[in-house]
């Protein structure tokens, strides 16, 4: 065996040490300074053991010290446990094993809807087809589908159209991991057969859309955007999947996402932002925005855990729904925090994420977590009616940058605008609580999600290797405690119930995109959706956010549609040479 004065193979040596250290926190531990003599007897060990020197030291990371004698004590229940983590680790456990508990965002007493109505959509222009067939890919879904309802447009022209854009442009983007053309004209051929005969399904019948590619396709690859995973296949639709094609519409592409649902880097590249080419288009929802935008899909799914729709749809200017937790079933789609994973459309109108949520929310014995809540949506219903609530210390606050100078001015403008739509605004503050603190809880659920990952090197096939990507909170998340966990859910608790009083006297409320309400609400399960406000100094657009109570989305949505119907911003798109 080799020796450290002997010049050991470094990876050999990177992957000893990372053993070491796995074990390390399977205990609950963790050393910052191993010494170097027992470094070397683990080394020639062939069944190290957890010394009463290697707990001293990893008192420094647990904040918790221990008498000589309590060391002493622990220590043989220590090395045993070793032994139940060593025999746990033999079982194959892929990513879509659920743990045996699951998060309720709901609280006792807590007041929520009944009753389901029909949804009651808008009516859309009449608009007639341009004569430039290229406009059509910018079309809102409530005015393709009213053309495909009424046997002006084919859904196979349309889904060539899409095609044809994501093969022109995807080399500027980025965007594509694949493309499911075979799978799409077929689907589209069908809708145009039961359109043609009667059976219309409704307003996403032959609408080409794209998934972002953590969801499971059939017979298609599922990177997860990530080198180790650019081959897999899992052989059976998603949740979401089978429910669009249910509703028919036409699956044209897989989408990119950051590798693992972080950022906007994947195994081939950086995903662009349209407006921007020198910029890319944020994440982990990097593809479905930045396809939106460009007109390459008709709408998309995104995923969020912390900002994973909420960003990419800001900074490619588009409209992206972030439902309250459990509303859409997770089944098929890749696991990095069973506590805050969730599933929503990004599209070009409020409405546009209105009805594609109709068509994909509800319960699913597959996902343990989903639950089954009516959404009543009515494109006419008032929303003077609403109490709304802003945070009012977000849009009074000095900006920091010129950047957020630009930002502030359009968010403040939104207000404005509100208010001489003869909206009623209320100043609202947030609970007063240790939030970030908080945010270790989806670390150590992603570090369980890949821990496998982690234990065979293979994150070193990731592309991101810097401080701020996952193989690093992978490696050091596995020192979290397993108390500490539990003590941070506990503390979640607490927040629930705080925010549910924060929010009792409003239906809604306003804040920044990127506001101390981001990750808060990501925590509680709130639902969220973002629409265009503007453009920033450099031009990129910007984006406010509306938050509602937990499976009240309709709500929410109203007030969204009625401050974007009458905004000019959503109208705008960008254009690509």
């Amino acid at each position: 065996m080799e020796t450290i004065d002997r010049k050991p193979d470094p990876r050999r040596l990177n992957g000893d040490r990372r053993r070491f250290m796995a074990c390390f926190a399977a205990a609950g531990l963790g050393s910052s300074l191993l010494p170097g003599v027992l470094w070397a007897k683990w080394q020639e060990s062939e069944s190290p053991r957890i010394t009463a020197a290697m707990l001293k030291e990893a008192e420094h990371l647990t904040g918790v010290e221990f008498t000589p004698e309590e060391r002493e004590l622990m220590l043989e229940d220590v090395n045993e446990r070793l032994q139940s983590y060593r025999r746990i680790r033999e079982l194959e456990i892929p990513n879509s094993v659920v743990p045996a508990w699951s998060f309720d965002p709901r609280l006792p007493g807590q007041r929520l809807p009944r009753g389901r109505k029909a949804i009651r959509p808008s009516q859309g222009s009449a608009r007639e087809i341009p004569q430039d067939r290229e406009e059509l890919a910018f079309w809102p879904l409530t005015e393709l589908s009213r053309l495909i309802r009424d046997g002006r447009l084919r859904s196979q022209e349309l889904t060539e159209l899409y095609l044809d854009r994501l093969k022109r442009f995807d080399p500027q983007l980025k965007c594509v991991v694949t493309l499911t053309e075979d799978l799409a004209l077929g689907q589209a051929r069908r809708a145009d057969r039961e359109i043609r005969s009667g059976g219309y399904r409704g307003p996403l019948h032959g609408i080409p859309w794209g998934a972002k590619d953590l969801l499971s396709t059939r017979r298609y690859p599922t990177t997860w955007g990530a080198m180790p995973y650019r081959e897999q296949v899992i052989d059976e639709d998603a949740a979401v999947v089978s429910r669009l094609a249910q509703a028919g519409a036409v699956l044209v592409a897989k989408l990119t996402l950051g590798a693992l649902a972080w950022g906007d880097v994947w195994f081939q590249g950086q995903t662009k932002n349209p407006w921007n080419l020198q910029q890319g288009s944020s994440g982990s929802s990097a593809g479905p925005g930045s396809a939106t935008a460009a007109g390459l899909v008709g709408f998309s799914i995104g995923s969020e855990t912390w900002g994973s729709i909420i960003s990419p749809s800001t900074r490619c200017g588009v409209t992206g729904l972030r439902p309250t937790f459990g509303r859409v079933s997770r089944h098929g789609a890749m696991a990095l925090s069973w506590t805050m994973d969730k599933l929503g459309p990004m599209c070009r109108s409020v409405e546009d994420c209105a009805l594609v949520f109709d068509a994909i929310h509800g319960a699913d014995p597959r996902d343990p977590t989903s639950v089954e809540y009516p959404f009543n949506w009515d494109a006419y219903a008032d929303p003077k009616r609403l109490k709304i609530g802003y945070l009012a210390q977000e849009f009074e606050r000095e900006p920091n940058d010129d950047a957020d100078r630009s930002r502030l001015a359009n968010d403040r403008a939104t207000l404005q605008l509100l208010k001489s739509m003869g909206f009623e605004l209320h100043p609202m503050e947030l609970p007063e609580f240790p939030v970030e603190s908080l945010s270790f809880i989806l670390e150590a659920e992603a570090a369980a999600a890949f821990e496998e990952l982690s234990r065979s090197n293979r994150d070193d096939e990731l592309v991101r290797q810097v401080r701020m990507a996952w193989p690093n909170v992978f490696r050091h998340s596995r020192l979290i405690p397993a108390v500490e966990y539990i003590q941070a859910n506990r503390a979640r608790s607490i927040l629930m119930a705080k925010m549910h009083e924060s929010m009792r006297r409003f239906d809604l409320y306003i804040a920044p995109s990127f506001s101390s309400s981001l990750l808060l609400t990501n925590l509680t399960g709130h639902p969220a959706v973002c629409i265009p406000n503007g453009f920033d100094h450099q031009g990129s657009p910007t984006s406010i956010t509306f938050t509602g109570h937990l499976y009240r989305e309709a709500e929410m949505l109203s007030l969204a549609k009625a401050c974007q119907d009458a905004s000019p911003h959503g109208l705008r798109h960008p254009e690509l040479a």
